[in-house]
């Protein structure tokens, strides 16, 4: 049997990644030249008079021969590797993924290149983890909901950090704001009768935003009944976490007319609760949500709730650490986000307690 003309050009065509890369030891050999200008060139090193056909020529043999370059020496000699490592306690939908989202586009777009380590809110992880990250060269790390307990050898920003730790940079929303928008907007609607859903204990914004909600609530001469004070405690990034404790709620006989959601992910979960109970929101109880996560515009009834700058979030965070990498900024210790209240459907006048 006999090759055909096409058979025999696959044959010397090498298959991308096929070709064993080339060293620039081999790369100068073939072409007959000084190691050094080869690494010029292919370096883009600037101020050097080597003549433009030199210059294509190396890059065609360098395309030809595979040639990669070594990046980890080429990092090792600059102490640049142009990496950056992201902290965060889980990958699912939601709050993170959206902070992360604004994070990436950033990098991607100072030609940054990012590790992330989901670490579930265990302490030995995120130490563990910060140690792997620096240790591979990550020139900065942002840690997204977590715990820093210690002060790190690299430029760090903390999303959603609220303990002072030298050299961090903690970006906050301003909880205070947020406490007044949502019980406000409840309280003109005449409720008063208000469930609140507290946050995981391993969540880092859940005492800084109940504690603003307790204050604003007593400034506004709404009493919160500590039987209507649900506390989320499941590490879980989907409607389950808030459906058990309405359901308990409402198994208890509690009236309520309004609820607080601590999040979007469980105020979804506590409407399909209160839907299952024959219940709805908002005739006989409103909901509102914490994050404006994307699903929160597309639920049924779709969600009012406080939005934090999600995406605007991460990117605060990423240009902060590259202007503490490169020294192109003073470091601060804390940069406040405004949130808003997006009104939607899920809230509506007063009608009466359960």
């Amino acid at each position: 049997m006999t090759d055909t003309t096409a058979d025999k050009q696959r044959k010397q065509t090498p298959h991308f990644g096929a070709l064993k890369p080339a060293s620039l030891k081999q790369l100068a050999e073939r072409l007959g030249l000084h190691p050094a200008t080869v690494s010029v060139v292919l370096n883009d090193v600037p101020g050097r008079s080597i003549p433009q056909a030199t210059r294509d020529r190396i890059k065609a043999a360098a395309a030809e021969m595979n040639y990669q370059p070594n990046l980890l020496a080429r990092s090792l000699r600059s102490r640049r590797t142009l990496t950056v490592g992201v902290l965060v306690p889980e990958l699912g939908d939601g709050y993170h993924t959206q902070v992360m989202s604004g994070i990436g586009d950033q990098l991607i777009q100072a030609g940054y290149f990012y590790f992330t380590a989901h670490h579930r809110h265990k302490k030995s992880l995120v130490e563990h983890y910060t140690k792997m990250l620096t240790g591979r060269g990550a020139q900065g790390i942002i840690a997204i909901d977590t715990l820093l307990e210690h002060s790190i050898p690299v430029p760090v920003v903390a999303v959603a950090g609220h303990r002072h730790v030298e050299g961090v940079t903690n970006i906050l929303l301003d909880h205070r704001r947020a406490a007044e928008l949502a019980l406000k907007h409840l309280y003109s609607l005449g409720h008063r009768k208000i469930a609140f859903m507290r946050g995981q204990p391993f969540s880092s914004d859940s005492d800084s935003r109940w504690n603003e909600l307790v204050s604003v609530a007593r400034n506004l001469g709404i009493q919160i009944e500590p039987e209507l004070v649900v506390n989320l405690d499941r590490d879980l990034s989907s409607p389950e976490l808030g459906y058990p404790v309405v359901g308990q709620l409402l198994a208890a006989k509690r009236k309520f007319t309004a609820l607080i959601s601590f999040n979007d992910i469980a105020a979804i979960g506590a409407i399909r609760a209160l839907q299952d109970e024959k219940l709805r929101v908002p005739r006989d109880v409103s909901v509102i949500g914490f994050d404006d996560i994307k699903a929160a515009a597309f639920t049924m009834p779709r969600l009012t709730t406080i939005r934090q700058p999600l995406e605007e979030i991460g990117r605060i965070a990423t240009q902060s650490l590259l202007s503490r990498i490169h020294n192109t900024m003073a470091p601060r210790d804390e940069i406040m986000v405004e949130p808003e209240l997006v009104v939607r459907d899920s809230t509506g006048p007063v009608r009466s307690a359960l």
